[in-house]
């Protein structure tokens, strides 16, 4: 596996991993994040997350509870069973996200995520491995959910898993964070202040993702979900999710 040759520049690591974290967790990476609030919207309309406090309660919830046995857990995975070259297991992992989602909603946006990210990089990174799991997500084999590609990619760039884990929650804290300034309505700097906040719980959040069993894969509090399916019927909706 290497860096793909442009203008003339062949890119390589060189300790360089700093900048692939800050690449790939970037929140203005075009992805489509931008136009999901995963079930967010929902619970501001419903009048659940409506100041700093609920919103803070909101955030950690959905790290602790969610990201931490499912989206997080996946990148973990996903970037264990890239690093053995294993693409049964990987496409497996994939197939099974799919199955873990309920939310129909949340099913569409991972994929429309994870796709995007696996067409940005594989102009940048020359690997037979991952040429074979777009190959699946084309045939239709796999889906290309966006963990399962997050996992993918860093595995491929030698991140560490740890910082993997970490850049991905952080970047999905960001994304709740910038919602919420938005929806509840919050200022700038309470945004600031929560999102700084997080750090600690992040890294906590990443080690115990390093220890979970695989039986442990997909637990999770139903009500995310539910608020993610009850947006649709949303007097007015500003986000996709």
């Amino acid at each position: 596996m290497g860096i793909k040759k442009n203008n003339n520049l062949t890119y390589t690591h060189s300790g360089g991993q700093l900048l692939h974290i800050l690449h790939i967790a970037d929140p203005t990476l075009p992805v489509g994040g931008f136009s999901h609030s995963n079930g967010l919207e929902t619970y501001v309309q419903q009048g659940l997350v409506k100041d700093v406090q609920s919103t803070k309660k909101f955030i950690k919830a959905m790290l602790e509870n969610n990201y931490k046995y499912n989206d997080g857990f996946l990148v973990s995975l996903a970037h264990a069973y890239t690093s053995t070259k294993d693409i049964e297991k990987l496409v497996a992992l994939d197939i099974e996200s799919h199955a873990l989602k309920s939310p129909m909603e949340i099913r569409e946006a991972s994929v429309k995520m994870g796709t995007r990210l696996l067409k940005i990089y594989i102009e940048f990174i020359d690997s037979s491995f991952l040429e074979e799991f777009q190959h699946q997500v084309k045939e239709k084999s796999a889906y290309g959910h966006f963990p399962v590609v997050y996992g993918l990619i860093t595995a491929l760039l030698e991140v560490a898993m740890q910082d993997a884990i970490a850049s991905f929650l952080y970047n999905a804290t960001v994304a709740m964070m910038t919602n919420a300034v938005k929806l509840v309505p919050l200022g700038q700097m309470d945004g600031q202040r929560i999102l700084f906040d997080t750090h600690t719980m992040i890294q906590k959040i990443t080690k115990d993702i390093l220890d979970l069993e695989l039986e442990m894969l997909g637990l999770c509090n139903p009500a995310f979900d539910i608020r993610s399916m009850q947006h649709e019927n949303l007097y007015s909706r500003l986000y996709m999710s």
